[in-house]
């Protein structure tokens, strides 16, 4: 390969040095940061025979050069003014570039994964409420006072199922919390004081600032309004960054004991502070300036107000700023009847038709489980499962159903459909609906169902498919980014090893001992760990990783496998015995973050894989990937030399290791 032909055909394909804004490279692939991807040339690289392909992923577009070219090309690429990063900041700048609403659902998605079980069951166990407490599905009244018996019963239910949202920041706090590196404990801690039981009630602020019996906080002649943000999403989430933004400022200010009192004391106050004298009051004026203005429009300008009010209902339940809404209803029912309400129920319709969709399309697993009960929930009308648990984490779902919602609120407007009471916004809201009115709720509903399901039906058999595939509903959106770079990984890890020698023939003069992993071969004394550094162990080198596995550098015997997987000793056939250290202090992690592929006896072959570690968690947990290679048992040997320091492969030559001589032995 000419290396420098094909870095200088990459540079101009991709719109010159000037529009690559930083660069890094793998064990395969250069990861180009672009200010424009669209001035990328890509039929040029597609008829580069020595490129093998190109991709965009993580805000980055990605060329496939292969291994052992990569580097070259790399350098080349450098020498020409590209900025050089690291991997890991490439990977952030890409991240910088994707558009901040694919940001914002990201972290949403991220912060509700692990509450999903409290508000699935919330969901489902508020349905069953709906079923037992609504009038006219079984009878003129409601089946509790058909039924007696089960008053309490129902009662209790409700107290279950209300529970997880009415209490929601201190989910959101904790999980939130955690999400942007703060202590997630402190996050709930906050997320309980914004729903204190000697606060207003967050579902009843906008009536008790309208009637005027709001209750304010005097800060020095400030008028703070003591209002509950029970069922809140933005404003929790604004404070959960707030907090964690402020106790992480603080951890690296202070230290010790006083990092220790002063840290949780000072960020609690401030945060507290700047949640009720700013958070609060901003976003209740931003909920009703989106009240008020939906209510002008849906009155001004005729079926296109219903449309664009069906179109924003569920991003804005996304937000938790339709709170202000059920002010607003009470007072158009007291003059005739609501819109909001039967608009609201094509959207949460149409929320749970696209995750009744998803759910017939997805294979068996935790996402068809998850949509499953999620649909159920959203079509009676608690939509929070399907939406932060399914349709935002594919996020075609979710646009589907708000555009489907747009039609359904189109209709209700033409129709002039008006609700004449509160109730569950779904597929039972006809009972809350004026009597003339029900037919064409019904076929609005019917209509918004068929659209959204069909459409993400088709979809998700056509391009949505491999989105369903990918889709773990138990890990947040990172986890599952990082796996899918995993898997890229252990593809470019095995397109490496075909090119290691992989005898199992025993071979008494084989000295060479390889890398057994890829990344930055620097001397052993440069080693953070004193025992390594002065070869107390016995010389040899130490890698600072660059992903991946950890494979054998020898044929030979396990000799040492550990049962936390942070180290493995080997005997190689020649009878050169090494150790291979996977990180520094990582015994202390237990095991933790290592998949041991190998135990005491096995015999192994060069470029075998003897360790899986998550490098990524275990430098978050603060533990030093700096991974040394020595021969243990140098004194039999004449010398033990290491090659240059720099960027090493998978089976580059690492160490040589010279026999003595036998007349002088």
């Amino acid at each position: 390969m000419d290396h420098a032909r094909v870095a200088q055909t990459v540079l101009q394909a991709v719109g010159g040095a000037d529009n690559i804004t930083a660069a890094a490279h793998c064990a395969t692939r250069l990861r180009l940061v672009l200010q424009d991807e669209q001035l990328v040339d890509h039929a040029a690289l597609d008829e580069d025979a020595d490129i093998k392909g190109t991709f965009s992923a993580g805000g980055m577009f990605q060329v496939i050069v292969g291994p052992g070219d990569v580097d070259t090309v790399y350098e080349k690429l450098v020498k020409s003014g590209v900025r050089e990063v690291s991997k890991d900041e490439a990977k952030q700048e890409g991240g910088k570039k994707s558009n901040p609403l694919v940001r914002l659902i990201k972290v949403l998605a991220d912060v509700f994964v692990p509450i999903l079980p409290a508000l699935i069951a919330g969901g489902l166990m508020m349905a069953l409420n709906n079923v037992l407490t609504a009038p006219g599905l079984f009878g003129p009244k409601p089946l509790v006072e058909m039924a007696p018996a089960i008053t309490d019963v129902a009662a209790m239910i409700n107290l279950f199922a209300s529970a997880p949202f009415a209490f929601l920041p201190v989910l959101i706090g904790f999980s939130a919390t955690k999400r942007f590196g703060g202590n997630p404990y402190l996050g709930a801690a906050m997320g309980a004081a914004m729903v204190m039981p000697a606060l207003v009630n967050g579902w009843n602020v906008a009536a008790a600032v309208s009637d005027g019996s709001m209750t304010y906080w005097d800060l020095f002649g400030l008028q703070v309004a003591q209002a509950g943000y029970q069922g809140q999403v933005i404003p929790t989430l604004a404070v959960s960054f707030l907090l964690a933004t402020i106790e992480k400022w603080l951890h690296r200010k202070l230290s010790g004991t006083v990092d220790f009192l002063v840290t949780p004391l000072v960020t609690m106050i401030v945060t507290g502070f700047l949640a009720f004298v700013i958070v609060g009051p901003a976003t209740r004026i931003l909920g009703d300036g989106i009240t008020f203005g939906l209510q002008w429009l849906y009155d001004s300008t005729g079926f296109v107000g219903g449309l664009l009010f069906g179109l924003v209902y569920s991003p804005v339940v996304v937000t938790g700023l339709h709170q202000s809404f059920p002010a607003v209803e009470l007072s158009l029912i007291a003059q005739g009847g609501s819109f909001i309400f039967p608009i609201a129920s094509m959207a949460n319709v149409a929320q749970g038709a696209a995750t009744l969709a998803v759910f017939l399309c997805a294979g068996s697993g935790k996402l068809k489980g998850l949509a499953g009960a999620s649909a159920a929930s959203a079509l009676m009308g608690i939509t929070e499962p399907a939406i932060f648990g399914v349709n935002l984490r594919l996020r075609w779902p979710f646009f589907i159903a708000i555009g489907s919602a747009a039609v359904g609120g189109a209709l209700v407007s033409i129709f002039n459909v008006k609700a004449i009471a509160l109730g569950a916004a779904g597929l039972l809201g006809f009972v809350s609906i004026s009597a003339p009115d029900i037919p064409m709720f019904l076929v609005s509903v019917l209509v918004t169902f068929a659209i959204s399901f069909s459409v993400t039906f088709m979809y998700a058999r056509s391009r949505g498919k491999q989105s369903i595939l990918g889709t773990r509903v138990d890990e947040t959106v990172e986890e599952e980014e990082a796996e899918r770079e995993e898997e890229l990984e252990r593809e470019e890890q095995a397109s490496i090893l075909q090119q290691v020698p992989l005898s199992g023939a025993v071979d008494s003069t084989d000295f060479l001992v390889t890398a057994p992993l890829r990344g930055k071969l620097i001397d052993l004394a440069d080693v953070k760990d004193p025992t390594f550094a002065r070869g107390l162990l016995g010389p040899g080198a130490a890698i600072i990783p660059d992903g991946g596995a950890v494979v054998s550098p020898v044929n030979g015997e396990v000799i040492v496998a550990f049962p936390t997987g942070h180290a493995v000793g080997l005997r190689a056939d020649s009878g050169v015995e090494l150790l291979i250290h996977i990180g520094m202090d990582t015994v202390e992690l237990k095991g933790k973050h290592f998949s041991s592929k190998v135990v005491k006896g096995q015999r192994v072959r060069r470029g075998e894989v003897l360790v899986v570690p998550d490098w990524d968690a275990i430098s978050a947990a603060g533990y030093d990937l700096t991974t040394p290679i020595v021969v243990t048992n140098a004194a039999k040997y004449a010398k033990i030399e290491a090659a240059a320091s720099g960027p090493v492969e998978l089976g580059t030559e690492l160490l040589e290791v010279v026999q003595k001589d036998p007349a002088l032995a």
